[in-house]
């Protein structure tokens, strides 16, 4: 068992997210890894502490892994898109005590709606597999 504060653990800034091949900029964004079981930035479970600076955003992104985010501070804008043109399909305000799921590849993005406060949020990672038919 490993008993832990957040601070305990080093912020990284996030510069970039990549997204169809290209680097896309990251707006004043930092993770601590809380846990995780598995190697590297994809393991197969992690629990991460975000910070969204004031007016930080993080770009348009996908990844393989499913993901539960369970905002603890501040309000923010959650947009989803199509899978393949990256038309937004929606926008949605979220706000403390308010959980997202994601599916495995689907395009987000998020938004900090406060030029003067952060927004902290709980991120639950979980790699998926496809199966062999």
């Amino acid at each position: 068992m490993d008993i832990l504060n957040v601070k305990d653990k080093d912020e990284t800034k996030i510069e970039t997210f990549p997204y169809r091949g290209k680097p896309l900029k990251v707006n004043g964004v930092g993770v601590r890894w809380l846990s995780q079981a598995g190697l590297g930035d994809s393991p197969e479970y992690g629990l991460r502490f975000f910070t969204v600076g004031p007016g930080g955003e993080i770009p348009i992104h996908n990844h393989f892994y499913v993901q539960t985010m369970f905002i603890l501070s501040g309000n923010m804008t959650v947009y989803s898109y199509h899978p393949e043109t990256d038309e937004q399909t929606a926008e949605t305000q979220v706000g403390p005590n308010d959980a997202i799921f994601i599916p495995s590849m689907e395009p987000h993005s998020m938004k900090n709606n406060s030029n003067t406060e952060e927004a902290t949020f709980l991120c639950c990672i979980a790699n998926v597999y496809e199966e062999d038919e």
